[in-house]
């Protein structure tokens, strides 16, 4: 193979992805709405929560959507940033990648159903516990996922509806509150002195603006992705600042309520005092159904990644089976379905900071590899170019990276541990399908051999 040609998916599938459907993939593959952005205003006061969401994007939404739009273009396969790796520094680092991620993935696609029965169970106290709340989880989860397996048309479709179903209580509110605005409370909410917990901040900014890079991992179902990637890419970065911001100023300049009172879910309360009971219903339900389009987001990419790995050779040939009825690859949903379902009903806080742990992992080497493709391929052809040079290009990662190691600098011991054991396991994992691959236990494609040749 020439040096210079990109990774193309070895699996031949019809193009399930326009521009429209893309967007809101990736709106909820980062953001799916303002739920979640309320501790942020808590932890630092009003002024620093709104200048995060307005300065954050700068530093860390758009760099990656860049990387994301350039490599995605390039390498136009299922796997994404597998493949940026794997091209760049070999198989052995693009199945560790595709061990933080997938791993990170799961653990967040779990979230999401006990998210959503959070907010369900403020209407149906019956969620709140005991059978009901495990029954609920486990039928969610296994509905949702087998809409998923239905293909990616429809799942683009139903995420459009959702995002617009969820947004318009939003919009609303922000536009019911603006004679209600009184600019001074975005400096100050009424107390003198708040202790800011900067952990819990930048974690909360972390958590809303990252993850960009996952809807990479569908690059091979998008029609004409040289186009629509980048168009779609900051389509939903606009979409999301907006998302964010305007909620946020209007809340905090129309409601007088004190700063420890923004804890998650803040909106829905604050939507009651703006209009009434019917807009707090109105928020709580769209809760639910942006939980549904989180779930669906992340489920896909996590099992497209999966694919991926296949078409590579670092997974065995049976993870790129695709339905007969809807060309999804059901075995990867099968899998990411089989842990979500496991994950789901632990306690999870020290889990999910770990998995921002190895997600954070992944991005650094993620960096490394768009740095590295372009000194070693100077002259492949890309279809969406950064307009930088190489030196401007490693300012531009460098950036992100320091904010990245804050987030491992701040890990606790457990997160270390937790993902410390991850990391043995996702080396662990490559060394054995190494040994399969000697032993011939299973059919693999030859992708992942190109390095090692």
């Amino acid at each position: 193979m020439p040096q210079d040609l990109p990774i193309t998916t070895t699996t031949v599938n019809r193009k399930q992805l326009t521009l429209i459907p893309l967007i809101f993939l990736i709106y909820f593959e980062v953001a799916g709405g303002p739920y979640g952005e309320e501790p942020a205003v808590k932890a630092a006061g009003p002024l620093f929560a709104i200048l995060g969401f307005l300065i954050f994007p700068f530093i860390w939404s758009i760099p990656e959507a860049l990387i994301t739009a350039e490599l995605s273009t390039a390498f136009p396969g299922n796997g994404g940033f597998v493949i940026w790796a794997d091209r760049a520094f070999g198989p052995f680092w693009g199945s560790l990648m595709g061990s933080w991620k997938f791993l990170s993935g799961v653990i967040n696609t779990a979230a999401f159903p006990a998210l959503g029965i959070d907010y369900l169970e403020k209407l149906f106290p019956v969620f709140s516990s005991g059978w009901p709340r495990h029954v609920a989880i486990l039928f969610s989860t296994v509905a949702l996922s087998f809409l998923n397996y239905t293909g990616l048309t429809i799942v683009g479709y139903f995420a459009v509806f959702l995002g617009v179903i969820s947004l318009m209580p939003f919009i609303l509110m922000s536009l019911i509150a603006i004679p209600k605005i009184e600019p001074h409370r975005w400096i100050s909410l009424g107390q003198k002195s708040v202790k800011k917990d900067w952990t819990l901040f930048f974690n909360t900014l972390f958590w809303n603006l990252n993850f960009w890079d996952n809807v990479s991992t569908l690059a091979g179902e998008v029609d004409r992705p040289q186009k629509t990637f980048p168009r779609a890419l900051f389509s939903a970065v606009i979409l999301t600042c907006i998302a964010y911001l305007l909620p946020l100023l209007a809340v905090i300049g129309a409601v007088n309520v004190n700063q420890d009172q923004w804890e998650t879910g803040f909106h829905a309360n604050a939507a009651e005092m703006i209009s009434g009971k019917w807009l707090k219903v109105w928020i709580e339900v769209g809760a639910v159904l942006s939980t549904i389009g989180l779930f669906e987001a992340q489920l896909s990419s996590s099992a497209y990644q999966l694919l991926g790995m296949a078409d590579l050779g670092i997974l065995p040939r049976f993870f790129a089976i695709r339905s007969k009825w809807f060309n999804t690859p059901w075995v990867g949903i099968l899998l990411s379905t089989l842990i979500t379902i496991g994950v789901s009903y632990m306690t999870y806080t020290d889990i999910i900071s770990s998995a921002n742990f190895l997600y954070s992992l992944g991005m650094l080497l993620e960096f490394a590899s768009f740095v590295w493709l372009r000194r070693k391929f100077p002259t492949m052809k890309r279809p969406y170019r950064v307009p930088m040079k190489l030196p401007g290009l490693v300012i531009m990662c460098l950036i992100p990276s320091g904010f990245l190691i804050l987030i491992i600098a701040i890990a606790t011991k457990m997160v270390y541990l937790v993902g410390g054991v991850m990391t043995v396991g996702g080396i662990g994992w490559y060394f054995l399908m190494k040994f399969c691959k000697s032993k011939k236990l299973f059919q693999f494609n030859n992708g992942g051999d190109r390095e090692e040749e």
